[in-house]
């Protein structure tokens, strides 16, 4: 049976890594995978989908794909699609994290997404939060903060400085953001390497 899966992290926890690995099993086993991701993440390239570790596939945008669906696909009747991947899912719309329910229970195709749960304020991304709502399977992707315990917290980063306000919403990599644990995100302490930066 189909599943709406939600597999989020940190930053730094290889969530996108995690994607293109996937898509790659299923692509090796002769079947074919829709990789989306929304036009909000732009910094590798319009449809491009990259890791840090140098990971790469292009991708569709979501509502390209939703597009689509639209016209190609007949509810009832499952396509010739063994699975869809979406990546920086905590930008998708609320309504868009619906629709990809829906294709899961009208379609009968697998919808895994990858994540953060929290912006840099620790506040829940509308995606994440509908995800979390829906989701059949709900999986961490963990990764750890600079003294070694889980991190679960994404701070941005400007200056060498913990950034407290600002849009929820800015595209960075390593240069803007350190996954950090609770404690070290509530003392807004970066590190012992970010501190002699």
């Amino acid at each position: 049976m189909a599943k709406l899966y939600f597999r989020y992290g940190a930053m730094g926890s290889s969530k996108t890594a995690n994607a293109l690995m996937v898509r790659f099993n299923y692509i090796e086993r002769g079947q074919s995978v829709i990789l989306i991701k929304p036009r909000t993440d732009t910094r590798d390239g319009a449809r491009a989908i990259r890791s840090r570790i140098g990971l790469e596939a292009e991708g569709m945008f979501i509502d390209e794909f939703l597009a689509m669906i639209e016209k190609q696909w007949t509810v009832g009747t499952k396509p010739d699609t063994a699975c869809v991947i979406a990546d920086e899912s905590q930008f998708l719309t609320e309504e868009q994290v619906d629709r990809l329910s829906d294709v899961v229970d009208k379609y009968g195709v697998p919808v895994i997404c990858y994540g953060l749960r929290t912006d840099f304020q620790s506040k829940l991304f509308p995606g994440s939060r509908r995800l979390f709502e829906l989701a059949d399977v709900i999986e961490e992707i963990p990764t750890v903060c600079w003294c070694g315990h889980r991190a679960h917290f994404n701070a941005r980063v400007l200056g060498g400085k913990l950034v407290t306000e600002g849009e929820q919403v800015f595209l960075g990599g390593n240069e803007s953001y350190v996954p950090l644990c609770r404690k070290h995100f509530k003392a807004k302490d970066l590190g012992p390497s970010k501190k002699e930066a």
